[in-house]
């Protein structure tokens, strides 16, 4: 059985899709759509621009998202998942590339979505930081016994655990991380504190819009990140996207989940080889590849 995995903020780089535009019409109509649907240039920054206007959340995500979804449409009849399953934002892209979601929905919820996250971003000054080389239970006490704001934000794979919250917050479970023997305690460079209670005003303004949009059913299971299990059903699928935005990311457990379900092979579809080395993280020796044009 194969699983197609999509990436989330963090893959992008300067050029990204631009052998996908050069080479396939597919990619050039859906490149021109989406411009025209975000009312601004999104080719020219993700082909042509600066790292800085690429890092801007308002762009980073709907970048991400076109480069797989064009990616998977341009792979057209070769795209025959058993399962999908995206990394945060990468879940947009999983429910596009299954046939849950529209093209031009998908589009649009991911930028609504970037757009309320930067909001909650500069109404509070947070962050996020990269634990590495302890349990995640050790983490997960060392969060709840901190009294500020502060989470397990993402699992990302055995040992590494992404944590979220204040500032404050975040500079205080570092140190005693680190007290009791992580490997690294990183301060990661992102906007704010994404997937955590600080999220709660981005999570209620995409909640009406999620409700508001037409999902299908697709043409495969979903493993979706709050629950890490295999979904179909279309109101579960829109309560767990819209719980995703304060929710953690249970990638770590989604993993072990798909290759229980009888995952043989992982093709991660997007920028990047991020995905494909936390299963390796899970399993050394599983099969895994980038989606790429011939």
């Amino acid at each position: 059985m194969k699983a197609y995995v999509f990436p989330g903020q963090g893959a992008q780089f300067i050029g990204m899709g631009k052998d996908l535009y050069e080479a396939s019409p597919v990619a050039q109509e859906l490149f021109k759509k989406a411009n025209e649907i975000l009312g601004f240039d999104i080719t020219e920054i993700m082909f042509n621009g600066t790292d800085e206007q690429l890092k801007e959340t308002k762009v980073t995500q709907p970048a991400i998202f076109l480069h797989s979804v064009i990616l998977a449409k341009v792979l057209g009849d070769d795209f025959k998942p058993n399962m999908v399953a995206g990394h945060s934002l990468g879940e947009f892209s999983a429910l596009v590339a299954s046939g849950v979601l529209s093209f031009e929905d998908g589009l649009k919820l991911v930028y609504q979505r970037a757009l309320a996250m930067q909001d909650a971003c500069e109404a509070e000054p947070s962050t996020m930081a990269a634990i590495l080389g302890l349990e995640d239970e050790k983490v997960e006490e060392i969060c709840a016994n901190i009294d500020e704001v502060v989470v397990a934000a993402n699992y990302n794979c055995p040992g590494q655990l992404v944590i979220s919250g204040s500032n404050k917050g975040i500079e205080i479970a570092c140190e005693k991380a680190k007290e009791v023997g992580a490997k690294r305690a990183l301060p990661l460079p992102v906007g704010g504190a994404f997937h955590s209670p600080l999220m709660e005003p981005a999570r209620e303004k995409l909640e009406k819009a999620i409700k508001d949009t037409p999902f299908s059913e697709g043409i495969c299971p979903v493993y979706q990140n709050v629950t890490a299990n295999a979904v179909t059903d279309i109101d579960e699928i829109k309560n767990n996207l819209i719980a995703q935005l304060t929710a953690p990311v249970r990638w770590t457990q989604t993993m072990q989940q798909m290759i229980a379900d009888g995952c043989e092979e992982v093709i991660e579809v997007g920028p990047g080889k991020v995905l494909q080395g936390l299963f390796k993280k899970v399993d050394r020796k599983f099969p895994t590849s980038s989606a790429g044009i011939e």
